[in-house]
């Protein structure tokens, strides 16, 4: 009977779209990893802010962090399309949104979080490897030629040398206080004065309440409900992938040599990227 009705007449549901950006953030993939970056998700993005009706376009967070450059691009995106559209952006937190997950996060009008959730991390890392001891161990020879004087700063194979850190320390600390700035923006009149917000240090959803880092603690089916009606619909959109994590056209493995150099690749940057996960207790 109730298709028989004229369609103005319906109680027609609620569509909130829904995008999940989840992983760690990084501008390439990987045969055995998927990558969170702006090409990957422009797609899903456009999409879902293109649906007229929504009263809202909900995005999931879930990622350790990664690539400040491709977490701001994301986040650019989000709140291009949330001003052109004029649709209100909330943000779900799963496990964790820390780091440049937090970061994203930021893109949202709310953020809402578990209590469990893992929230914050608002600083910079580099990390790497020296291997200088284990060429003389092995008896190889380490040559390079450079027309530049600072062209192999911080080279791996070789000693560290004190100006080079400084020098990286000096980009990190512009990098932190872009990430601040962006906090102090989008979460002026909420935030806590504790000290210890810009350490990155992180926290649970709980915690992170009280910070003023989120906005409320909930489940997104049941705060799209009690925001928008028991006919609230959330529908995922996402973007067709191929077998390997990359987005459908233009798939090339660069036949079997490349096959198997990006799966030595790729078993690499998964081991890295379960350490990333893995300082989270994840």
């Amino acid at each position: 009977m109730r298709r028989m009705l004229p369609k103005r007449f319906r109680k027609e549901e609620v569509i909130v779209p829904v995008v999940r950006l989840s992983g760690v953030i990084s501008s390439g993939g990987g045969p055995l990893r998927q990558s969170l970056n702006l090409a990957g998700v422009s797609q899903a993005l456009e999409k879902a802010f293109n649906v007229k009706t929504a009263p809202a376009v909900a995005i999931i967070v879930n990622s350790p962090g990664g690539s400040p450059v491709q977490s701001r691009m994301i986040y650019n995106r989000i709140r291009d399309l949330a001003a052109e559209k004029d649709k209100k952006v909330l943000v779900f937190v799963e496990d964790v949104a820390a780091s440049g997950g937090y970061m994203i996060a930021l893109a949202g009008d709310e953020i809402i979080a578990d209590a469990t959730s893992i929230v914050g991390s608002i600083g910079v890392v580099s990390g790497g490897f020296g291997f200088p001891e284990l060429l003389k161990k092995i008896g190889v020879e380490r040559r390079v030629y450079t027309a530049g004087a600072n062209k192999v700063i911080l080279d791996p194979f070789q000693p560290e040398k004190e100006k080079d850190i400084e020098y990286l320390k000096s980009l990190q600390l512009e990098i932190h206080k872009v990430f601040i700035d962006m906090v102090l923006e989008r979460r002026t009149g909420k935030l806590s004065a504790d000290e210890t917000v810009f350490s990155g240090l992180f926290w649970t959803g709980s915690r992170g309440l009280e910070l003023g880092l989120i906005d409320g603690l909930g489940d997104m089916r049941q705060e799209l409900r009690k925001r928008f009606g028991d006919k609230a619909k959330p529908t995922l959109i996402t973007t067709p992938r191929s077998l390997f994590g990359r987005k459908a056209p233009g798939i090339s493995l660069g036949g079997m040599d490349g096959l198997g150099a990006g799966i030595a690749s790729g078993l690499a940057e998964a081991a890295e990227e379960k350490a990333l996960w893995g300082r989270y207790g994840l």
